[in-house]
């Protein structure tokens, strides 16, 4: 295989562990349709956009849905966005592969105004050539239109040098509509057997093996 020139991250659950502030928020929104549940129930949230897993898990009309996000920000956007933390090794990580010459990229559904100040806060945004993320009002929300969008914008053509990094299905399925590789993160929020019948075409169990692939590759 040869060198991945151009590399795309996800966010949560790839260079970061949002569990806490997510979940939190979560649990802030549903409270207030009186509807209390474990945290563990939670986790699933991460990764997919919100309109949709509130809908999906807990039956929500669009219109109960959007009011739903609203609460989700009343404690996200003060709170639960900081109740997070970088995973171990990621910043030495992105800074071995930018002084190595490649390119990287972030792709969230994320709102791309939260994604902009969680990489501020913890100092990413001086690895990334560009952030992709969703606008507030749902649009725009799907990765592999988020990775069309990069791939497009920075005149990426070497679709073999190019991959896609992260811990759920839809950063494979999305690289995958896109054409370029994908390699999924097993210590991220994925359902047991989701990565594996994603089929990326590499699966880093740690850190450490995603860092070994990615400069090695």
């Amino acid at each position: 295989m040869s060198i991945f020139k151009n590399i795309i991250f996800d966010l949560d659950g790839t260079l970061t562990d949002p569990g806490v502030g997510i979940t939190r928020s979560v649990s802030y929104a549903l409270n207030k349709f009186g509807i209390s549940e474990k945290t563990e129930n939670l986790y699933k949230f991460i990764g997919p956009p919100l309109r949709d897993s509130f809908t999906k898990y807990y039956g929500f009309s669009r219109e109960k849905a959007e009011e739903a996000v609203l609460y989700y920000r009343e404690y996200f956007s003060e709170t639960g966005i900081f109740e997070n933390e970088v995973y171990p090794g990621i910043p030495a990580l992105l800074s071995e592969l930018k002084k190595s010459g490649r390119n990287l990229y972030l792709a969230t559904t994320k709102p791309i105004i939260y994604a902009e100040k969680i990489l501020h806060h913890f100092d990413l945004h001086r690895y990334f050539t560009s952030t992709a993320g969703s606008n507030l009002d749902g649009s725009n929300g799907e990765k592999s239109v988020l990775i069309a969008g990069l791939i497009k914008g920075y005149g990426i053509t070497e679709f073999t040098r190019a991959v896609m990094v992260g811990d759920r299905k839809y950063d494979i399925e999305g690289a995958r509509a896109n054409g370029i590789a994908s390699v999924g993160v097993a210590y991220g929020y994925a359902g047991e057997g989701e990565l594996e019948e994603s089929m990326p075409d590499y699966i880093a169990e740690t850190v450490t093996d995603l860092k070994k692939f990615l400069l090695n590759s």
